[in-house]
């Protein structure tokens, strides 16, 4: 085999394999990065044009790159815990790798940074809030009536809750918004579900996972809350409804309280036009799905 052949074989491995950057997306992380003499990098617009260089040629390569958050106070605490030098680059490399299978991520699609930053910011927010509902899910125990598990319990309810709304819901694309207002600060989540050519919902399981979470926390804390959906199609107008969470169930929003919610300001509290085109409405019955479940916790 010739050196020419070698040389052809290495640019066809070098395009199976996949890679990951870590992105510092803001200038507070940067200006933390750059505490680390091994970090060359001077300003933060620079450090992004030359990223956004390298996700470029690597895709005209042929290359798969994620993206994924860099958090300058997480790599410290890897490399304490570790006993790793946080100022030698192999180890940055090294976290790199590992939160291509932990941190939130992006898969580079030729997107502008511009879109690609705040899409990642979002997703890391996602798996935060996530992780937090979970924990605290997790940490309400078990019932000392009859001692079943609280948390798992009311993700069960809220999953059938998700799973009727969608049911019950006019054909389109849904986009649904939950929110559960705790201590130190309320939780919202969201949820895609888009109507294919043959009718299926196309959920991203992420999404609905946290979704699910969320609402699902708000029911087994019954913390003040709600959820609101909106739903699309060709040719109709929008319908906008929801409940509000009541106890372990959900009570339905009177048309004039969606569009209350929608024609108010929330910083000022002064009221905006509504859409055009959009009908609030009253939400379809749930049945047994939306009342709270017979044993309460």
């Amino acid at each position: 085999m010739t050196r020419t052949d070698h040389r052809t074989m290495r640019r066809v491995l070098r395009r199976e394999i996949a890679g990951t950057i870590g992105l510092l997306t803001d200038e507070h992380d940067f200006r933390a990065m750059r505490l680390y003499r091994t970090f060359t990098f001077d300003d933060h617009p620079t450090y992004l044009q030359q990223v956004e260089d390298l996700l470029r040629t690597r895709a005209l390569q042929g290359s798969h790159t994620t993206v994924a958050l860099f958090d300058p106070q997480e790599y410290a605490e890897y490399c304490a815990t570790k006993g790793l030098d946080p100022d030698n680059p192999a180890n940055r490399t090294r976290f790199t790798a590992e939160l291509a299978t932990t941190g939130p991520t992006i898969p580079y699609e030729g997107q502008p940074l511009a879109d690609l930053l705040p899409a990642l910011v979002d997703e890391a927010v996602r798996q935060a809030t996530w992780e937090y509902a979970a924990t605290l899910l997790a940490r309400l125990g078990a019932c000392a009536t009859c001692g079943e598990d609280i948390g798992r319990a009311a993700f069960t309810h809220a999953s059938n809750l998700v799973a009727r709304i969608l049911d019950t819901a006019s054909p389109g694309n849904r986009h649904l918004v939950c929110s559960v207002t705790g201590t130190p600060e309320t939780l919202v989540a969201v949820l895609h579900a888009d109507e294919e050519a043959d009718g299926a919902t196309q959920l991203d399981e992420a999404e609905a996972l946290e979704f699910t979470t969320v609402l699902a926390l708000g029911l087994a804390t019954q913390s003040p809350g709600g959820l609101v959906m909106r739903t699309s199609a060709p040719d109709t107008p929008d319908r906008i409804y929801g409940w509000r969470l009541r106890g372990e169930g959900m009570e339905p929003l009177t048309a004039g309280e969606v569009f209350d919610a929608y024609c108010t300001d929330v910083e000022s509290g002064e009221l905006i036009s509504p859409e055009s085109g959009v009908d609030y409405c009253f939400p379809p019955d749930l049945g047994p799905e939306g009342r709270p479940p017979g044993h309460h916790h």
